[in-house]
């Protein structure tokens, strides 16, 4: 499945230890057609823990708000773009919805990536 920017998917996203891994949504922040020559996209991982919200590089987004529901989100979550990984297109299970918004998510890109 090819996902595009501001997709949320299901993925097997791996721990910080490159062992084990959980499968769980992510948000696809790499740019469409980026033609980089790798089967590969970029995401940030979705957590339904809430004590990690409250950092600039994590943007809250509840399950019953429009971006939650267009997001496919059955949890309220945090989208942790400190938690970023490269996955495989193939192993990309299926699309949950789409984040439309983008502007925070890129704001804590910059925040995360020192890109202010």
């Amino acid at each position: 499945m090819k996902s595009q920017r501001g997709d949320v998917v299901l993925v097997l996203f791996p721990n910080s230890d490159l062992r084990t891994a959980k499968r769980r949504p992510v948000l696809v922040l790499q740019r469409d057609q980026l033609a980089g020559g790798l089967p590969q996209t970029i995401v940030a991982m979705v957590s339904s823990n809430l004590a990690r919200r409250g950092h600039p590089s994590r943007i809250f987004v509840a399950c019953n708000s429009p971006a939650g529901s267009a997001a496919g989100l059955r949890l309220d979550s945090v989208i942790m773009t400190d938690n970023l990984a490269t996955v495989l297109d193939d192993e990309v299970d299926f699309l949950l919805g789409r984040l439309a918004d983008m502007k925070t998510v890129d704001a804590a890109l910059k925040h995360t990536l020192s890109l202010d």
